[in-house]
């Protein structure tokens, strides 16, 4: 799977786990991309993109 949607841009992030005596250790944070076939403009297109984006695409009903 790619890490960014090609949608909304939406990649990988960094942030730290924190323990409960505060120690802190390096994480990412990764956007949930899927591969979909969108039908845009009457044209089948392969995307990566992220759950977020399907569900806006849903409620405005642009989603194939």
């Amino acid at each position: 799977m790619a890490g960014k949607c090609d949608v909304c841009g939406k990649a990988k992030t960094f942030g730290n786990n924190v323990s409960f005596s505060k120690r802190r250790t390096s994480r990412d944070f990764r956007p949930n991309v899927q591969h979909k076939r969108l039908t845009i403009n009457g044209e089948a297109v392969r995307l990566h993109i992220c759950t977020r984006c399907m569900r806006t695409l849903g409620k405005s009903g642009k989603a194939a």
